[in-house]
């Protein structure tokens, strides 16, 4: 039986999953809050180690800051995606303003900027606020 690595989004511990009962709503073994809440988690210092590199499926990130006007027009896209590409893919928001390190890490120039991660590695950048076809065209030729 082919397990897959996800990060509970309340807790974020390393869980085990059945590749088969992914839609089935599966629960953390530490907290016991869905694994899986079909929207974007919040990245801090404190979890985007667990996020990026404890889960199996590539990881999605938004960078974004409060002030954003496209960013705010875009937060609805992306949660709709969450709810839609849940659990091929986690998706998971950055809030420049409030982790400037992170951002800075990233070398975030422009927002909104979306990152995919694969394998904690990043793959690809898209930058501007995108339609949710286009986001999901963009993540085909990624190969996601």
């Amino acid at each position: 039986m082919t397990t897959i690595n996800l990060t509970c989004s309340k807790c974020f511990a390393k869980n085990r999953v059945p590749a088969d009962r992914l839609n089935d709503g599966p629960k953390c073994g530490k907290c016991k809050a869905p694994v899986l809440r079909g929207k974007p988690v919040d990245i801090s210092s404190a979890n985007i180690t667990a996020i990026l590199n404890h889960n199996d499926v590539p990881v999605l990130v938004d960078c974004w800051a409060p002030w954003c006007g496209p960013c705010k027009s875009f937060a609805p896209v992306f949660e709709q995606a969450a709810k839609e590409l849940e659990p091929s893919l986690r998706l998971a928001k950055l809030n420049t303003e409030s982790q400037q390190g992170i951002a800075g890490r990233w070398q975030i120039r422009s927002i909104p900027t979306l990152i995919l991660f694969v394998g904690g590695k990043e793959k690809a950048r898209l930058s501007g606020a995108v339609s949710l076809p286009k986001l999901k065209v963009w993540l085909q030729q990624q190969g996601v």
